[in-house]
């Protein structure tokens, strides 16, 4: 059996404990200062992340103006080097750049709806904070408009097989993916909010 035009996502703990809890804990305590101070995003989010909160539309590059997330940025270099590794892409970690880092705050009856992340490269989340039950991130698979009379596959079938990807990663877990594969998060249903950072790669300027 010939496998091909797989598509890889990546999940991993951002780090080990020991640098992971201090890291963590810092950056929810910048993240609580952006929900009592960011009344920009906070209006943005109003009317494009119901429910929620977002600083995607205020401040998204985070990394730039927050030590915390200069670290987080630092913390990652060694996730993106081994999955474009494992994509096998023709270029080196160094060609690309951190081009937008911001938080999501969903909770209780917050979602986010299907999407991909146009012009980046490399997209990713690193999840500070997933209460016991909150939303997992779903994927898409990139081909489903093409299927046509395909038929559906069995409620069985092996994960590599269907149609959608529900992944549910832990606290202080990173998810990488290609910026072209569609993706969303279900409304959540906990009590507690579903915390995260997300942020894209992109080219490097000459």
């Amino acid at each position: 059996m010939i496998q091909a035009f797989v598509t890889q996502i990546y999940n991993k703990p951002l780090a080990a404990p020991k640098i992971l809890r201090p890291l963590s804990n810092k950056l929810l305590e910048d993240v609580e200062n952006l929900l009592a101070s960011d009344e920009v995003g906070h209006k943005w989010s109003d009317k494009n992340y119901v429910s929620g909160y977002t600083s995607y539309g205020s401040v998204d590059k985070l990394h730039l103006v927050l030590p915390n997330f200069k670290k987080l940025e630092q913390t990652l270099e060694i996730h993106l080097k081994n999955y474009l590794s494992s994509l096998e892409y023709d270029i080196k970690a160094s060609d690309l750049y951190l081009s937008h880092c911001w938080v999501n705050v969903m909770p209780e009856g917050a979602q986010h709806s299907a999407h991909i992340h146009p012009l980046s490269v490399i997209s990713g989340t690193v999840y500070l904070q997933l209460p016991k039950g909150s939303s997992p991130i779903k994927f898409e698979d990139p081909r489903l408009g093409f299927f046509m009379n395909s038929p559906l596959p069995k409620e069985s079938a092996k994960m590599a097989n269907k149609r959608f990807l529900s992944l549910k990663p832990k606290e202080g877990d990173v998810v990488l993916f290609e910026s072209w594969l569609r993706h969303e998060v279900p409304q959540n249903t906990t009590q507690e909010p579903r915390i995260s950072v997300s942020f894209n790669y992109g080219w490097k300027k000459d």
